[in-house]
C-alpha cells in the first residue's frame, strides 16, 4: 500500500505529533489508561488515520486497505497464516495442558548449572534463536518460563524487561526474524545473510553483554531460584483474553504506525545518521517496521543503514508497545508501563549511549 505524502501539512503535522506525545506520557499519568492500553492505542491510531484522510494524505483505496491490513498483520506474519496471535493462543494452551514436564525440565536445568548460570545461558539462547524460530515464539518461551520462576515481582519484572531487550535485538540478524528485519532486506534486495554480515558483530556481543549484566544484577540482588513454581494458574479463560488483548494491540501499533508515515517522510528520513539514531529513539512506542519502511533505503549509505537499524532495535525495549516480546510479556506477567519503563528506559539509554560512542563518534564499522 503506498501513498503520497506531498509537501509538510502544519495542522495534520501538529496533531500528529500530539497523538506522540499523549500516547507517551497518558500511560504514565493514568491508572485507567495503563489498565486499558489496548483500547487506548487503537482509539489514538484510529484518530491518527482520521487525520491522514482528512487532509488528503490516505484515499478511500488506501484507507479500506490499510483497515485489511490492520485486521491482518496479527494473524499473518509475511503472507503466512498464523501470527502472534495465534502463536500467542498455541503457545498457552501448550502450557496449560503440558506445563507440568515442561517445569520439570526447567526445574533439572536450574538444578544442574545452578539459577545464575541457567539464566545467562537462557538469556543468550533466546536473543539467537529468535531470528530463527521467530520473535513471536521466542516472546512466548521467554513469557511462560518467566511467570513460573519462584521470584519476587519486582526481580521477575527486571529479567524480563532486560531478555525483552536480548530477544529484539538478536531478532533482526535474518530476515525471518521479525517484521523489522523482513522489511530491510526486501527494501534494499539484499540477500539473506545481509543483516547479519551487517549488524552481526554488534548484536551478538550485546546479546552477550545483556545476559551477563542480568545475571550479574541478580546476583547483586541475592535473587536465589531454586527453580520454578508447582503450581499454575493460567486458566482457558485468561489465555484467551491475552490473546484478544494482543490482537487488539497489533491491529491499533499497525493504524499508529501507519498514520505517523507523514512525519517520517517530511522530517525524520532527511536527517544525518547521527540524528536519525536518536530521532529513531521513538521506535520505543512507534512500530520499528513502518519506521524501517520509510527511512531504509538503497540509496543510504552502510553506515546510515547501520545507525537506524541499531538505534530502532535498541530503543524497541524501551516500552511496552516498543516491541513484540514486550506486549507478550507484559500482558502475561501483567507488567504496567510504569514497570516496564522503570527498568526498560534507563538501560535503553544507557545502551543506546554505547553503541553512539561505538559506532557514530569512535566510528568502528565492521561488516562480517
Amino acid at each position: 500500500m503506498e501513498s503520497t505524502v506531498g509537501e509538510p501539512i502544519l495542522g495534520l503535522t501538529l496533531g500528529l505529533f500530539a497523538i506522540l506525545f499523549l500516547v507517551l506520557f497518558l500511560p504514565f499519568v493514568s491508572k485507567k489508561i495503563e489498565e486499558n492500553l489496548e483500547p487506548f492505542f487503537l482509539l489514538m491510531g484510529l484518530v491518527g488515520v482520521a487525520l491522514n484522510y482528512h487532509y488528503d494524505i490516505l484515499n478511500h483505496e488506501e484507507l479500506v486497505a490499510l483497515a485489511k491490513k490492520a485486521l491482518t498483520t496479527p494473524v499473518s506474519v509475511s503472507g503466512l497464516p498464523i501470527g502472534i496471535t495465534q502463536v500467542v493462543f498455541i503457545f498457552g494452551l501448550i502450557f496449560l495442558y503440558y506445563h507440568k514436564p515442561i517445569y520439570r525440565f526447567i526445574n533439572n536445568l536450574i538444578e544442574r548449572l545452578g539459577f545464575y548460570m541457567f539464566a545467562f545461558v537462557f538469556i543468550v539462547i533466546l536473543g539467537l534463536i529468535s531470528s530463527i524460530i521467530s520473535v513471536i515464539v521466542t516472546a512466548v518461551i521467554l513469557s511462560e518460563i518467566a511467570a513460573a520462576l519462584k521470584m519476587s515481582k519486582e526481580r521477575k519484572i527486571e529479567f524480563v524487561v532486560l531478555t525483552a531487550f536480548a530477544v529484539g535485538l538478536g531478532a533482526a540478524l535474518t530476515p525471518i526474524g521479525e517484521p523489522l528485519s523482513t522489511i530491510a532486506i526486501s527494501k534494499l534486495g539484499a540477500s539473506f545473510d545481509y543483516l547479519f554480515r551487517l549488524l552481526g558483530v554488534y548484536i551478538i556481543p550485546g546479546i552477550i553483554g545483556i545476559a551477563a549484566y542480568t545475571t550479574i544484577r541478580l546476583k547483586r540482588e541475592g535473587v536465589h531460584v531454586e527453580g520454578v513454581e508447582a503450581e499454575y494458574n493460567e486458566t482457558m479463560r485468561n489465555i484467551i483474553d491475552r490473546t484478544i488483548r494482543v490482537f487488539i494491540f497489533i491491529a491499533a501499533l499497525e493504524l499508529l504506525g501507519h498514520s505517523f508515515t507523514p512525519l517520517v517522510a517530511w522530517y525524520f528520513s532527511k536527517l544525518e545518521a547521527w540524528q536519525l539514531y536518536w530521532l529513531n529513539t521513538i521506535s520505543a512506542v512507534v512500530d520499528n517496521a513502518t519506521l524501517t519502511a520509510a527511512e531504509i533505503s538503497p540509496v543510504l549509505t552502510e553506515e546510515q543503514i547501520r545507525s537506524a537499524l541499531l538505534s530502532l532495535l535498541i530503543s524497541g525495549g524501551m516500552l511496552i508497545p516498543g516491541n513484540i516480546p514486550n506486549i507478550v510479556a507484559a500482558g502475561r506477567l501483567k507488567i504496567t508501563s510504569k514497570e516496564w519503563a522503570r527498568i526498560g528506559v534507563p538501560f535503553g539509554v544507557v545502551v543506546l549511549m554505547i553503541y553512539f560512542i561505538l559506532v557514530e563518534v569512535a566510528g568502528i564499522h565492521i561488516t562480517i
